[in-house]
């Protein structure tokens, strides 16, 4: 499927562990991650304000009753890994993003930042 990315994509999980994500429905003023489309993956961040843990990963977007999102690379997180964090059940936020590494950026100067970009072949 295609990867997408939208803007005030946001709903809340109770989900335990470090499986899929159960999505509860759309936070007030934002939309749920159904608009992401099922099957498509995109760009997102789980915050447990509780156990004040966090994670930034790209996932796929499952439609159902509920919606859920899978995690399926982890690219940071609060402990400064790439292994996904354990949730403990507490409402947890989550929500599309743009992760600063993936960022194309263009400063005030109209200089442009890049990531690093590695060929399929692993070199630059």
């Amino acid at each position: 499927m295609a990867f997408v990315v939208k803007d005030r994509v946001k709903e809340t999980t109770t989900t335990t562990g470090t499986g899929t994500v159960t999505l509860l429905g759309a936070a007030t003023g934002f939309q749920s991650f159904s608009v992401i489309g099922n099957g498509n993956t995109t760009y997102y961040v789980i915050s447990d304000p509780i156990a004040n843990v966090w994670e930034v990963g790209l996932g796929t977007v499952t439609s159902g009753s509920p919606n859920t999102l899978s995690r399926d690379t982890v690219l940071s997180n609060s402990s400064g890994t790439t292994s996904k964090i354990t949730l403990a059940g507490n409402t947890s936020n989550v929500w599309c993003d743009y992760p600063a590494g993936k960022a194309v950026i263009k400063a005030a100067d109209d200089s442009v930042t890049v990531p690093e970009i590695v060929a399929s072949n692993g070199l630059l």
